[in-house]
Order: C-alpha cells, then sequence, then structure tokens
C-alpha cells in the first residue's frame, strides 16, 4: 500500500497556503507531542522588578488555520442521498457539495468500529486492533478493540497543536470491558484527543431515551415528551461551538460530529415521516433504476454503469405479497425520514460556525456513512432489532399490526434488506460485505470556501477512510507527529487527498488497499479488484472454509464502477496476482488470522476477550450502582440466577425499581409496585412473564430473593422463578423463555432506578422509576 507520511509543514497548497507558517513552533518541534516547553530559566535578582521576564510561549496552532469538523453519517450507504443521486432529499448536503467537492470513489471498512477507529488515527483497522466492532473483540493482534498508544488519534494531534476538540454524538470504539466507572478511561473520547464529548459510548443508542455521557459524567435525560437525540447532540455542539468563539476566537476549533442516525433502531418524529408517505410503494427494484439514472445524469455515476443483480435471497418486489409492499414501503417511508430529519439537523450545527463569521475558513470532511446501508433487518424488516441479536424472526403479519407505529418510542425498528440494496445503488451488497462497494464506497464531500477554489466538482481518484486523518494535517499545514505522549508512532498508512483539491485529474496516489471483516475480503490494486463474499449479514454460518479461494472474482473497476463484470474465468492470472497481493497487505496489517465467527464472539471467554466479570460468579451492589453495560456486567443469559436484596421500605410505603437490566425491549427487573414486591421478564417486548407476591411490605428493613432456576438444555430456555421476602416464600412462577444473545447495546444495569426505558412499563424508567426507599446492599449470583 502506498503511502506519504507527512513530515514537514507543506508550502502553498493547490493555489493557497494550507494554513500559512506554523506560527512559534518549527514542524520539527511539532513532531514530538507534546511541543517541549523549552528550558526554564533562572535568576539571580532578589526584587521581581529588577528582573525582565521572559516572553511567554504556548504552543498555537498555525497562522489562518482552518476550523475542521469531520461529519460521520451511520449507515447511510452511496445511493440514498439526494447529492449522490438517490431518492431521499438531503438540502444541507446538497448545499455543501454545490460549495465544494464530491468524491465517488472513497471507501470505508463496511463496518462501524473498524471505519472509526481508521478515519481518526490514519491507520488500517486491524493496525489498531478493530477487525470487528468492540463488543466481539478477540484476543489476537488486530482484533483485541483496544487502540494502541502507538497511533494517537487526529484529535490528540489537532489538541496538542492548538485546537479546541469536541466530539458530539456516537463513539464506538472503548473495548467492551473499559465502559464502566472502574476504567480505565484510556479510550474514552476525552483521554482520545477530545476536550468535550456528548454522546454514547456503544454501538447504536435509542432516539427517544439514550444514555448519555457529558465527558465521563452520566447525563439525566429531560422529562420532555419530544426529546429526540438527534437534536439535543446538534444543539449541544452548537453551543459548544458557540462557547468556545466566543472565549476564544482565534483559537481553531476541531468537531467530530457523529451521529447515532441513521443506524437502527430508526426513530424519527412523525411529522417528519409524513412527509416521505406514498415515495417507496414503486418498490426497490424501481428505485435502484430511478437512482442509476439520476446518478449517470449527474455525472456521479459513468455513463454504461450497469446494475449488478441483488443477493438471490432478496425477492423481486413485484412478487411480494400485498403486506409486504404495505410493510417494506412503510419501513422505507421511515428511514428515509431519518436521513431528511439528521441532514436538517448536521446542516444546523454546520450553521454555527457561519454565525460566528468563521464558515469560509472551516474545512469540512462529510462522510455519509460509516458503512453501506445496512441490511441487518433480514428479509422482513423488525419491529424490534434485538430479534435480530437473539436469533428470533419476526413475521410479517405480526409487524403489520404495529405499522402505524413504525419509528415511535414504541419501537426499535429496522428494515428489510432489499431497501439496503436500493440505497447502495449502483451496487450489489451493503454493510458488513467489505468485498463489495455497496458495503464500502460512500460518498464523500469536501467544503472548504477559503482553501478550496474548486466548486461544485466531482472527484474520482480512490480513496480509503485511512486518507483523512493526513488530508486534515496536510489541510492545516502540520506534520504527522513521530511520537506522542512519549510513544513512538506507527507511521499513518493513508494517502493525503489534498493532491486533489484543485485538479480533478491527478494521477490516483492510493493504488493499493485491502478490505475484510469476518472473512469478507477483497484488494483493490492499481484499477483492478478481487473479492469474495464469504458470508451475508442474515446468514448464521460462512458459506465456505477461510481456507477455500474458489469463489473468488475478478473486476477492472477502471472501466466497471459497480462491479457488474465478472472476469476471473477470463484472466486467473490477474486474479491469482491479486489474490497473492491480498495475502501480503493482510500479513503487513495484521489482518491474519481472519476470524469469520460472529455471534459466538459475544462470548467472551471463547475468543479470549477480557472480562470484568471473569472468573467471578457473584458482584455485590447497592443503590446509585447504575448505568452497568453488558459487557461489564454478570452474563446472567442461559443460566440460573440468584438475587438477594436488602432494602428499606420508609413509612409511605415502598415503590420503585430494585434492580434492573434492559429495557422496554427486552431485559428483567426485581421491584416493587405500591408496596408489593414482584420480578418481571420482558422476552423482546413479545411476551412478558411475571412473579409477584399477593400482599405488601411493611415499613422496615427486609431481604428480597428471587431465584430463578434455568430449565437447561441449550440457550433460550425457561425456568421456574420464585420469590421470598424474609425468609418466607411468597411467589412462584415459570419463565416461559429467555433472551439467549443480548438484552440491548444501551440500555443498562441499574440498582435503585431503571434508566433508559422501562422493563415494567407500570413503574416506568427514569426519576419516576427511582425507589422510594433505601437499598444498602445487593447481591446477584449466576450459577
Amino acid at each position: 500500500m502506498k503511502r506519504r507520511v507527512l513530515v514537514e509543514v507543506l508550502g502553498p497548497v493547490l493555489g493557497m497556503a494550507c494554513a500559512a507558517t506554523a506560527g512559534a513552533q518549527s514542524p520539527a518541534e511539532r513532531a514530538s507531542l507534546p511541543v517541549p516547553e523549552g528550558v526554564r530559566k533562572t535568576y539571580t535578582e532578589i526584587d521581581a522588578r529588577d528582573a525582565k521576564m521572559p516572553p511567554r510561549t504556548a504552543v498555537k496552532a498555525p497562522k489562518g488555520a482552518p476550523n475542521v469538523v469531520i461529519v460521520l453519517i451511520d449507515d447511510l450507504g452511496f445511493g440514498a442521498t439526494s447529492t449522490f443521486g438517490g431518492p431521499i432529499k438531503t438540502e444541507a448536503l446538497d448545499r455543501l457539495a454545490q460549495q465544494g467537492l464530491r468524491y465517488n470513489n472513497f471507501h470505508t471498512t463496511a463496518l462501524s468500529s473498524p471505519t472509526r477507529a481508521a478515519l481518526k488515527s490514519g491507520r488500517n483497522h486491524h493496525t489498531v486492533n478493530m477487525a470487528f466492532i468492540t463488543e466481539m473483540a478477540t484476543g489476537f493482534p488486530g482484533a483485541t478493540g483496544q487502540v494502541p498508544d502507538a497511533a494517537a488519534p487526529l484529535a490528540e494531534t489537532l489538541r496538542l497543536n492548538g485546537y479546541s476538540t469536541g466530539a458530539f454524538g456516537k463513539w464506538h470504539e472503548t473495548a467492551a470491558w473499559e465502559t464502566s466507572v472502574a476504567g480505565p478511561y484510556d479510550r474514552w473520547p476525552t483521554r482520545q484527543g477530545f476536550d468535550k464529548f456528548y454522546g454514547f459510548l456503544g454501538g447504536e443508542t435509542n432516539q427517544w431515551a439514550p444514555y448519555l455521557y457529558d465527558g465521563v459524567a452520566q447525563v439525566e435525560l429531560p422529562a420532555d415528551p419530544n426529546y429526540h437525540f438527534m437534536t439535543d447532540m446538534t444543539e449541544k455542539a452548537r453551543a459548544w461551538i458557540k462557547h468556545t468563539k466566543a472565549l476564544a476566537p482565534d483559537k481553531p476549533t476541531f468537531v467530530y460530529f457523529s451521529p447515532g442516525a441513521t443506524h437502527a433502531p430508526h426513530h424519527v418524529p412523525k411529522s417528519w415521516i409524513e412527509r416521505w408517505k406514498g415515495k417507496f410503494d414503486q418498490g426497490w427494484d424501481r428505485i435502484r433504476e430511478e437512482t442509476l439514472a439520476r446518478q449517470v445524469a449527474a455525472g456521479v455515476v459513468p455513463a454504461g454503469t450497469k446494475l449488478p443483480p441483488k443477493p438471490p435471497a432478496i425477492k423481486d418486489w413485484d412478487k411480494l405479497s400485498p403486506d409486504e409492499k404495505r410493510l417494506f414501503a412503510r419501513q422505507a417511508e421511515v428511514f428515509a425520514a431519518f436521513v431528511e430529519y439528521t441532514d436538517y439537523e448536521t446542516g444546523r450545527m454546520l450553521k454555527a460556525f457561519d454565525e460566528v463569521g468563521q464558515g469560509d475558513n472551516t474545512l469540512v470532511v462529510y462522510v455519509i456513512g460509516d458503512n453501506g446501508t445496512s441490511g441487518e433487518g433480514g428479509q422482513n424488516g423488525m419491529f424490534n432489532e434485538y430479534t435480530y441479536f437473539n436469533g428470533v424472526p419476526e413475521k410479517v403479519e405480526d409487524m403489520l399490526k404495529l405499522v402505524d407505529k413504525w419509528g415511535g418510542p414504541e419501537t426499535y425498528p429496522h428494515m428489510a434488506a432489499g431497501w439496503a440494496v436500493a440505497l447502495n445503488s449502483p451496487f450489489g451488497w451493503m454493510k458488513q460485505v467489505p468485498s463489495d462497494f455497496g458495503g464500502t464506497r460512500n460518498g464523500l464531500v469536501v467544503s472548504w470556501p477559503k482553501g478550496i477554489k474548486a466548486k461544485n466538482e466531482i472527484r474520482t481518484q480512490f480513496g480509503h477512510v485511512i486518507d483523512v486523518a493526513p488530508t486534515v494535517l496536510q489541510a492545516i499545514g502540520l506534520p504527522e507527529p513521530k511520537s506522542v505522549n512519549g510513544v513512538k508512532q506507527i507511521p499513518m498508512e493513508g494517502t493525503s487527498l489534498a493532491y486533489t483539491f484543485e485538479d480533478a485529474k491527478a494521477k490516483e496516489r492510493h493504488t493499493t488497499q485491502y478490505f475484510e471483516v469476518a472473512g469478507n475480503r477483497a484488494i483493490y490494486h492499481e484499477g483492478w479488484y478481487a473479492r469474495t463474499i464469504h458470508r451475508a449479514p442474515w446468514e448464521a454460518k460462512p458459506r465456505r472454509p477461510l481456507k477455500d479461494n474458489t469463489a473468488w472474482e475478478l473486476y477492472d473497476v477502471r472501466s466497471d464502477f459497480s462491479l457488474a463484470n465478472d472476469l476471473a474465468a477470463k484472466n486467473p492470472k490477474k486474479l491469482a496476482q491479486l489474490q497473492k497481493v491480498f495475502l501480503k497487505e493482510a500479513g503487513k496489517y495484521h489482518v491474519l488470522p481472519m476470524d469469520d465467527r460472529v455471534f459466538e464472539r459475544l462470548d467472551g471467554a471463547a475468543v479470549g476477550r477480557p472480562d470484568l466479570m471473569a472468573g467471578r460468579t457473584s458482584i455485590t451492589l447497592a443503590e446509585g450502582m447504575t448505568g452497568m453495560m453488558e459487557g461489564v456486567f454478570p452474563n446472567v443469559k442461559n443460566r440460573s440466577k440468584v438475587i438477594t436484596a436488602e432494602i428499606e421500605v420508609p413509612a409511605s410505603g415502598g415503590n420503585g425499581t430494585v434492580i434492573a437490566q434492559g429495557g422496554r425491549f427486552g431485559g428483567w427487573s426485581l421491584y416493587v409496585k405500591d408496596g408489593v414486591p414482584a420480578y418481571d421478564y420482558n422476552f423482546l417486548g413479545l411476551q412478558r412473564f411475571s412473579v409477584a407476591s399477593a400482599k405488601k411490605l411493611p415499613p422496615g428493613k427486609h431481604t428480597l430473593v428471587f431465584d430463578f432456576a434455568y430449565d437447561g438444555g441449550g440457550p433460550s430456555k425457561g425456568g421456574k422463578g420464585t420469590l421470598t421476602v424474609d425468609g418466607e416464600k411468597v411467589g412462584e412462577g415459570r419463565i416461559g423463555v429467555t433472551q439467549a444473545g443480548l438484552f440491548s447495546a444501551d440500555e443498562t444495569a441499574d440498582v435503585g432506578i431503571d434508566l433508559g426505558t422501562p422493563v415494567v412499563e407500570a413503574i416506568g424508567a427514569e426519576a419516576k422509576s427511582r425507589f422510594t426507599g433505601r437499598i444498602p446492599k445487593l447481591t446477584l449470583e449466576v450459577r
């Protein structure tokens, strides 16, 4: 892989100085961060009035350095936005493209955590140990989920060069076992270069009831029925931008703006959804055709581009039943509304720079998706996405009953995979498939009115997400640091795209790039592309062993934009050559050994992932201990458990959550309702089981014990629940079925309150669910 590492401040770039000279600090000084303070002077004078004060030195950004904004949308493919010929109106992005550049040959890794870590570090995702999402890390180098200190993020480089730095939205780069109050906090945003963080740590969130951090402090959600995280994070970003500029207008700002949108759950205010009614009734096949025609007309796709076939598992729209068409069209309407709403809010964030008079000197790098549109909704979509993670299929007839609620707080929805292919047009696959451009080719818009003369133009050179950090450094006029915080750095592996800013025909510089996630793999090399589809997102198992190379395909992407013409049979020598290139790159960048396990990785012990609970069968907690995500809490799934809670009921009576894990879309809770103790198990919001006492607790101290005896015989079985109060059995009942894989990506385990959405609707969530008494001790044991 060819790369250009910046080791000195570059002069004029493309007709304009890239942020001019570096002020008081030389390039050599900035190559080792933090910049050394210099020798501290000593004095012999007794009286300060007799001594000469030394000049004050401070690290400042290069004179004229631009503000930098990196926008990273979630799960949105090449053919979705109007900016790239798609059916969904994105007016803010359109305006940005008209004053900047559109890149139609830019790529991601096809998956969330890998793309994010590569984007912020300028290194390949395996180099920074992010082979898969953080929750499914393993013990192998390249896959540990721990970004190494030797790959300092762009934010840290900018912060140490005089920038204010803020991150808003989704993170998904902290190792799963490091997301608790026990730390370490090294890989939390505020230790990864950001002065300010407001958002969520995991891979997705309930937009109506997110679990958020401001820095490292939990955020209490407002009691606002109209609350939505997309608007909330926008307001927080705008306020922070304006505040920093009010206090230090000459200090440049770096903003990483990464909405949880448009990842599932597709949560959107109803007023936005209604705008799209009937707009997708023609179906995904027609949408693909219409999109390709617009793309060709706009010049973002070459004339003559053909649509490759859909994956065989995705039905033709014309063969669907009327009920399927009605349900699937509604899913697309909600998703389109989510995209438009996200675009609107992103535009409002960017306007903050205009409002402080610095819009022209703001470099915006807008990556339209961390991967292609997601097909994880399977063939029919889902009313509750966690059915996917627990292997529970949802039926069209059941979902259709809920179609009018789709996108609202009572849903956690995803859409049918046919829409993923349509919105990734003109490609054939989707997220999780790095061996197809439908998974990796994402639209990129770059705008910098003061720094780029070219306007409303298209760039066709190959680019990759690892190119963003080198591009930003070159635009500012900063060297790539060789050492950061005392740690020698792995050289950046990306290539700056600044050479394309003013030259549409510049010779391509990033000429080799591997792609790999969970065995799906490909190699781009000098205009050729070889790949193998190892597993579709909805397939439980790989199609063949990793050592089987019989299903590779070959494409000449110089003349085949959409990968429609497989040349493997005609040119086996070229295919063999590229397979060797892939193995060379895979060895160099820690891709080997490849690992095609997916859901098996949820069991950390089986794949060598650290676990705070490793070797432990119990945990002792107390009131106020909240916000424990699944990666830092005992695994109660597919086994027996005993909860022993010492509580104190006030004279006014007991009410509220004793302990809960999960929420509305799956979880369990031990609670007291109007003085009566009970335990509820909520199976994916589909079935609810309750074991309750028949009498109230009198005021005073009590010991509640809930004993769940798992049936055994495999995952997702049921069991018998027994509730006792002060040693006396007060309730008993069957829990018919349990969740085998996951309760939630962002709902937590909480003592004395149920944060997020409620496991038990009658108890509620957040402040409403707070226990009215005391819980000095609570023990959870698993067996």
